[in-house]
């Protein structure tokens, strides 16, 4: 028989007929263990995670977004707060509590003339950019079409419009939050200007957002595609990459992704499976000058070259199939101040001892628009680094789990001699309070301490990233 009851956070059960009231006062549907969807409703993205909520409550509005923070603030329930579930953390569930989930908010308005969208948090990056697509408008978003636009943009956001346009956060203009009192307010520019300041890269600490308002760019088709090249020659590929990106145009943003089996990617079991290196590029700007800036990247004679002009929503979704459902997922990230010799040197030794056939290594350039923002201007920062290195490890089997975790933790461990410290918060799983510091400066990391012990000083929302309050 399936346990239908709600526990709180001191071990006590609560009343049948209190949860009964929640789902009575919901306009949205509250599902729960012996429901039929449970269990397809836990899950999310990253197999990783197997947690258990007594309550999953879809809102349909801010309204239900209110009466199910009340509910379990009132009640002493662990609460998390789900867009889309498209993070490696997972702290989008949790076991025994109540799992707040805006999926079915996805409302969006663009305005042409003004060149600003307004979307709900329940918006995946695909949705998002099929409408403001529409206009020839887009901003910068991820680099795979599932992942929700609210975490994204919280954390930052980056994508293959950073260069040219900025970050995600760069780009936001206002937003929409329920403060852990349950309070409905708006953040810009001109209206609780710190607390904006703080959720553009604070993540979901201050408040469960539930509406964000975007600056939008003319964007119509990209050159973009994937260029590989052998593995063999790791360290001749690695200097390349690092020269290349250091003397392009904003226009061009490009990630190098070292991939361990080519059969389990979007190459299509291209080269037999054999490892390769890949360049994904996106040269957001006049096509034949594109051209010729990636000219170089031709003249190394990749095994395969699909660069074409290509519609956007068609490149935005150009790495969803390496980035599937279900996979159990484990991630270690950092900023690199630059790709010397000695960190070429252990790339290269680690990448010959990838554990698993899924796993890739990923260097995601930075700098152009994004690294022209004012480090001061949001707590979304660490601009000044060349490229963010993330460990990207993907597998099957949960009896492999050990191997398969500990790889990517000695490979950051031994880069750390070329990081400049930082890390980028949405990159990061459960690393502790720690590695989430290192996504801000000391001085940035106590003003975010002082958002939290004003809009959250009981830490409330706790599943996440998350700063304590003092």
């Amino acid at each position: 028989m399936v346990d239908r009851r709600v526990i709180n956070a001191a071990g006590a059960v609560l009343e049948e007929r209190l949860v009964r009231e929640f789902e009575r006062a919901l306009h949205g549907k509250v599902i729960r263990p012996s429901d039929e969807d449970y269990d397809s409703g836990r899950r999310i993205w990253n197999g990783m995670i197997n947690r258990y909520p007594a309550v999953i409550a879809y809102c349909s509005d801010v309204d239900d977004v209110i009466t199910s923070v009340h509910f379990g603030r009132d009640h002493d329930l662990l609460t998390a707060v789900r867009s889309r579930g498209h993070n490696v953390a997972g702290n989008s569930v949790c076991d025994r509590g109540l799992v707040i989930d805006l999926s079915r908010m996805k409302k969006i308005m663009v305005d042409a003339a003004a060149r600003t969208g307004r979307a709900q948090a329940g918006l995946n990056c695909a949705d998002f950019d099929h409408a403001t697509q529409n206009y020839g408008l887009a901003t910068t978003g991820g680099i795979v079409s599932r992942t929700g636009i609210a975490g994204l943009t919280l954390g930052g956001g980056i994508g293959w419009l950073m260069r040219k346009f900025g970050a995600t956060c760069d780009n936001l203009l206002s937003v929409n939050i329920v403060t852990a009192d349950g309070q409905p307010l708006a953040a810009s520019a001109n209206e609780n200007q710190n607390l904006f300041w703080g959720l553009r890269g604070g993540g979901g600490n201050f408040g469960i957002a539930t509406a964000f308002e975007y600056r939008l760019h003319e964007v119509g088709p990209v050159l973009a595609g994937t260029l590989c090249y052998p593995s063999d020659k790791p360290g001749e590929i690695l200097r390349f990459y690092g020269d290349f990106i250091r003397s392009i145009p904003d226009e061009l943003t490009t990630m190098l992704a070292y991939v361990a089996n080519s059969s389990t990617t979007s190459l299509h079991g291209l080269f037999g499976g054999a490892p390769v290196f890949a360049i994904h590029v996106c040269y957001a700007g006049n096509a034949a000058e594109g051209l010729k800036v990636v000219k170089p990247l031709r003249a190394l004679e990749p095994l395969k070259d699909d660069m074409r002009i290509t519609a956007y929503c068609e490149l935005q979704s150009m790495l969803d199939s390496s980035a599937p459902p279900g996979l159990l997922n484990y991630w270690k990230s950092s900023h690199l101040k630059d790709l010397s010799k000695g960190a070429i040197d252990v790339l290269a030794s680690y990448c010959d001892g990838i554990t698993s056939p899924l796993s890739q290594v990923h260097l995601q350039q930075l700098g152009g628009a994004i690294g022209r923002v004012g480090e001061d201007t949001m707590a979304f920062g660490h601009r000044d680094a060349l490229c963010v290195l993330n460990i990207v490890t993907k597998w099957h089997d949960p009896r492999e789990s050990e191997k398969h975790v500990e790889w990517p933790r000695n490979l950051e461990n031994a880069m750390r001699p070329f990081s400049t410290g930082g890390v980028y918060v949405n990159f990061l799983g459960e690393e502790g309070e720690d590695r989430v510091k290192s996504a801000y400066t000391p001085a940035k990391y106590d003003r975010l301490v002082t958002l939290k012990n004003k809009y959250d000083p009981t830490n409330c929302f706790r599943m996440n990233q998350n700063i304590k309050p003092a």
